[in-house]
């Protein structure tokens, strides 16, 4: 499942992750694991459904395993926010789309203050009834309809202070 800007997305992502490390803040990582019979990416025990070595995890860093867009859906994310005492919560990664608005829509609904780092986010283009919307308009879409609904969206400079 290539996303168009998925390298530049998780050199930001990075930045921010580093970004957190270095403040003794609590890094968490999330990985869509498939488990449908019918799914073609996300598959167990394949290059694809790895973390990516820019964000790898690092120490005790709690990896949170889903089978589903929403991360919290039938996960321990929620259980490990809660032992962090995590009220506010900074969201990157991969898909803009998908996983990232369905979870940071989640995380919302659960009380927390969201903050999603729009440009350490990638997604693909996308296709309905014929019509073409190309990854960077897809982008657009969903950090403007998630932006002061569900969260604040901002750039990984802002985020890091540069």
């Amino acid at each position: 499942m290539e996303l168009v800007g998925s390298p530049e997305a998780a050199r930001n992502a990075s930045r921010i992750q580093r970004k957190f490390r270095e403040a003794g803040l609590p890094v968490i990582h999330v990985q869509h694991i498939a488990l449908s019979p019918s799914a073609t990416f996300f598959l167990p025990d394949t290059y694809g459904a790895e973390i990516n070595e820019t964000v790898y995890p690092l120490g005790d860093e709690p990896v949170v395993v889903k089978h589903f867009p929403n991360a919290f859906r039938e996960t321990k994310l929620q259980g490990i926010l809660t032992q962090h005492a995590v009220t506010e919560l900074t969201v990157v990664g991969m898909m803009t789309h998908m996983c990232i608005d369905t979870t940071v829509r989640a995380a919302h609904d659960a009380g927390l203050d969201v903050t999603l780092v729009g440009d350490a986010c990638a997604t693909k283009d996308l296709a309905f009834d014929g019509a073409m919307a190309d990854a960077a308009s897809v982008q657009i879409a969903y950090l403007a309809a998630i932006d002061g609904s569900f969260a604040t969206v901002i750039s990984t400079s802002a985020m890091v202070g540069e």
